[in-house]
C-alpha cells in the first residue's frame, strides 16, 4: 500500500522473495492479471499472506506484509507486524526449509530469490499523524539514520541467510499526497515540506547505504526505483501518463479527497466517489490507483536507468542463471 502504507517481507521462493510490497503491487508485479499477465513478467503467483491457514506452499513464495507497518519498532507498535517481527518469520521460514529441502536445495533457492523492500513510509508519516513526539528527540538526520539502520540490519540478515538479490523502492513525495495536502494549515493545497523533506532525506540515503553494501558484501545485488520522481512527475503532469487528475483522490472527502473516508466505515462515513478511477493517480487519501502501480509494475520490471537501477527486477532475476 504505497505511498505510506509499506508492507512486509513478502517471499516469492521460486525467484523472488519481497520485503515491504503491497498486495496490487505485487500482483501486478508477480500475481499478474490482466495486462501485466503478459510474458515479460515473472509469471509467479499472488502469495498468500505468511500467517494465512493452511497455506503451507513456501517453494512459491511467502508474504510476510503487514500493512502499515514500518522498519521503526515503535511504528504503529502493537497494530502492525514491524520489519524486524517479519525477519523473525523469514528466518523460521528458512529454517524448515533447510529441513525439508536439505541444505544445498534451500541454499540454491534462497541465493536465486529476489528480496523487494518499501519500507519507511509509515516512519515518517507518522509522528505527522500522531501525538509523537520523536522529531522533538531526534533531528530529521538522527531519524533517517535510525530507519536506515534497522533497514541495514535486516538486509544484513538476510545476505547472511544466503539472500544475494535486492530490491528496493524509495519513499514517495510523502507530503504531497491527498492527506498531506488536506492537513497543510489553511488548505492552499501546497505540500507539507516537513514531511517531504524526511522522504528525501530517506531517498539520499538509501542509495548510499546500497553502494556501500555491494562494495561489502560479495555476490549482493541490488534494484532501487525511484518512487519519488515517479509520483512527482505524474502529479505535476498527469495528461502526459494518460491520468485527469494527479493531486486528488477519487474516493475520499474533503479537500483534495484527502480525508480518510472512503468506503463509509472510519470515523467519516461520508465520502465522495470518482465514476473512472484510472483518471487518477490517486485512489484514496494516500494510495495510487491500479492504472498507476501498473505503470510502477512495468518500471520496476524492465525500467530504464532513469527509474530503477542499477538492474531492473527481470535483470536481477536473471543474474546467474
Amino acid at each position: 500500500m504505497l505511498p505510506y502504507s509499506p508492507l512486509g517481507i513478502q517471499y516469492l521462493m521460486l525467484e523472488t522473495i519481497t520485503i515491504s510490497t503491497p498486495p496490487l503491487l505485487c500482483r501486478q508485479m508477480f500475481g499478474l492479471t490482466g495486462k501485466a499477465s503478459s510474458t515479460e513478467y515473472a509469471k509467479l503467483p499472488l502469495i498468500p499472506p505468511y500467517l494465512h491457514p493452511g497455506y503451507h506452499r513456501y517453494t512459491d513464495g511467502a508474504n510476510f506484509a503487514s500493512a502499515g507497518a514500518g522498519a521503526l519498532v515503535e511504528t504503529r507498535q502493537g497494530l502492525v507486524i514491524d520489519l524486524n517481527t517479519q525477519l523473525n518469520y523469514f528466518k523460521h521460514l528458512e529454517t524448515l526449509l533447510r529441513q525439508r529441502l536439505g541444505e544445498a536445495e534451500a541454499k540454491t533457492l534462497l541465493s536465486r530469490a529476489v528480496y523487494l523492500f518499501s519500507i519507511g513510509s509509515n516512519d515518517y508519516i507518522v509522528p505527522f499523524t500522531s501525538n509523537s513526539s520523536v522529531l522533538q528527540s531526534y533531528s530529521e538526520e538522527e531519524y533517517v539514520d535510525m530507519v536506515m539502520g534497522n533497514l541495514t540490519t535486516v538486509i544484513k540478515e538476510i545476505y547472511e541467510k544466503g539472500g544475494r538479490k535486492f530490491a528496493f523502492i524509495n519513499v514517495a513525495p510523502l507530503g504531497c499526497v491527498p492527506v498531506a495536502r488536506a492537513s497543510n494549515p489553511g488548505n492552499t493545497g501546497a505540500c507539507m515540506e516537513e514531511l517531504t523533506s524526511l522522504a528525501r532525506l530517506h531517498n539520499k540515503a538509501l542509495p548510499y547505504l546500497l553502494q556501500k553494501l555491494a562494495s561489502q558484501l560479495k555476490g549482493f545485488r541490488y534494484s532501487n526505483t525511484n518512487f519519488y520522481s515517479f509520483l512527482t512527475e505524474r502529479m505535476n503532469d498527469p495528461a502526459k501518463y494518460g491520468f485527469k487528475e494527479g493531486k486528488s483522490g477519487c474516493c475520499g472527502t474533503g479537500p483534495y479527497r484527502g480525508i480518510n473516508s472512503c468506503g463509509g466505515k472510519r470515523s467519516v462515513e461520508v465520502y465522495e466517489l470518482c465514476e473512472n478511477p484510472s483518471e487518477y493517480l490517486f485512489f484514496d487519501s494516500g494510495h495510487p490507483t491500479e492504472k498507476a502501480y501498473q505503470q510502477l509494475a512495468e518500471l520496476m520490471w524492465n525500467g530504464d536507468l532513469n527509474v530503477t537501477r542499477p538492474y531492473s527486477i527481470k535483470e536481477l532475476l536473471n543474474i546467474g542463471e
